[in-house]
């Protein structure tokens, strides 16, 4: 079997790590503060980061290989080629839903990291698998190498910019996304030869390095473009930044004593006022009610129940939970979740959802007697 030389142009491989550092920023920047935002938002701009993502894995991958330089003419099967940008997107997307629709674990993060670094390796191979009037013959130790590579920057990558969501750890994760999608390619190039073959492959139509060139650029004006727009979200400053001091929270509204919740225990009604009620959990079409020292049983569900406890200063910690903030005895926050307790005969604790976070955590510190961190 007689390998044939290969050399490849500087300036692609350099144009190909640019266009990696860009796709990651620009899909990692696209999924910021995806908490305070609607589902449908959430869902469109997790679709459009895997598309960043997975698109900016395909596109650093063929600028690399326009850059490859055979003693022979070459050509790509366009059908393969197609078929290797969507399994990155795909695999991509997986990966984003699970970071922004599960909770935030350990375990996912690792999980998430994996998939991507498996979406790079099966992208680059699927790719290869498309080449014409040539062959690539790949080494054991290339493969193990370049895959081990992949799998552990993504985690890492991954695990600095959806650890803490700040603007630094972004930057620093984009960096490490480019690295493992740039390393996967070079280390299993550097050990991949090539032979010459006979035929076409007849799977899908051929295209040459001109067509597949036109496609390329294209892809990667989109994602230079898209991240021309994120970057704005950057250099946007907050309106209440500039004044040199933070504005101090809306107070929280006191609970009215007015307002009696009617409930039943063992066949008796009752009706508790509202000052005295610690919290109230859905329970099905129906409420649970706590104080101090019982559980109720409450005929409104919980929409009915928030109509007429928001409005006397209740507030809604999680789509199944109103809470008295004037009962919390203590706020517990943990990264993106977070607890309010209260003080009483084995009471749970109420949980805080991602979505109200911070608005929970500005209601209770402005209250009386509270101190802001």
């Amino acid at each position: 079997m007689e390998f044939l030389n290969v050399t490849h142009n500087s300036f692609l491989i350099a144009m190909s790590c640019v266009v990696a550092l860009v796709a990651g920023f620009t899909g990692l920047s696209l999924t910021r503060d995806l908490s305070k935002k609607p589902v449908f938002q959430r869902k469109a701009s997790i679709a459009l980061a895997a598309v960043a993502l997975g698109g900016g894995i395909w596109a650093m991958h063929f600028v690399a290989m326009l850059g490859l330089k055979l003693p022979i003419p070459f050509y790509y099967d366009a059908a393969i080629t197609l078929i290797s940008a969507l399994s990155a997107i795909l695999l991509v997307g997986a990966a984003l839903l699970l970071l922004h629709f599960a909770d935030r674990t350990p375990l996912v993060i690792s999980l998430a990291g994996v998939i991507v670094g498996v979406g790079i390796l099966v992208m680059h191979y699927i790719g290869m698998a498309g080449l014409e009037l040539c062959q690539a013959v790949y080494t054991a130790t290339g493969v193990a190498f370049s895959s081990v590579v992949a799998i552990g920057l993504c985690v890492l990558a991954f695990w600095i910019a959806y650890g803490r969501r700040s603007n630094r750890n972004i930057l620093i994760g984009t960096v490490c996304f480019a690295i493992a999608v740039c390393s996967v390619h070079f280390l299993a190039i550097s050990e991949t030869n090539f032979v010459a073959g006979p035929t076409r492959a007849e799977f899908g139509p051929s295209m040459s390095n001109q067509t597949l060139a036109l496609g390329v650029v294209f892809f990667s004006f989109v994602i230079f473009g898209a991240c021309l727009w994120v970057s704005v979200t950057y250099l946007v400053a907050p309106s209440d930044k500039g004044t040199g001091t933070p504005p101090a929270p809306a107070p929280a509204p006191e609970v009215k004593p007015d307002l009696h919740v009617p409930c039943e225990s063992d066949g008796r009604k009752i009706f508790v006022p509202s000052r005295d009620v610690l919290f109230v959990r859905a329970d099905g079409h129906y409420t649970q009610v706590y104080t101090e020292n019982e559980r109720l049983f409450c005929a409104w569900p919980i929409t009915a129940a928030s109509k007429r406890l928001l409005p006397v200063g209740f507030l809604q910690t999680h789509r199944s939970y109103l809470v008295n903030p004037g009962r919390v005895s203590r706020f517990e926050r943990d990264k993106d979740k977070g607890r309010c307790l209260f003080e009483g005969i084995d009471l749970p604790p109420a949980p805080v959802s991602r979505s109200k976070l911070k608005l929970i955590q500005a209601a209770l510190a402005s209250q009386a007697g509270a101190t802001r961190a």
